[in-house]
């Protein structure tokens, strides 16, 4: 799946690894992330934090009738409120991904992992 735009100078695809990359880069960037965790894989109880190369493994998106829907899997810093790190991240993925692409994203759900203390 990818996101097509028509320009009058032709079609332009943007693939989902490209837009999980951004949503990536605009989550781990916000304070009490310690990363991304793939929203598949949960081993012994703790979820594994992605690298910047795998960031579409922690990031999913689908397209909907209106425009597209992103999911973000984190994992958080232990001591923050999570509530408020949770609503920061949607923020800032919301509009770094409609300032990039437009306004056909409609919802940043996110999702907590796992819980880690920071050294």
């Amino acid at each position: 799946m990818a996101i097509d735009k028509k320009t009058p100078y032709g079609k332009i695809n943007i693939s989902m690894d490209f837009v999980a990359g951004i949503a990536g880069e605009a989550a781990t960037g916000c304070y009490g992330v310690v990363g991304l965790a793939d929203r598949n894989l949960i081993r012994g109880g703790f979820a594994e934090l992605l690298q910047q190369e795998d960031y579409d493994k922690g990031i999913y998106c689908r397209k909907k009738k209106d425009g597209y829907e992103v999911d973000v899997y984190l994992v958080v810093a232990y001591g923050v409120k999570i509530t408020e790190v949770v609503r920061e991240v949607q923020k800032k993925v919301a509009y770094d991904l409609n300032k990039a692409f437009g306004d056909s994203f409609l919802e940043v759900n996110v999702y907590v992992q796992d819980i880690r203390e920071i050294n």
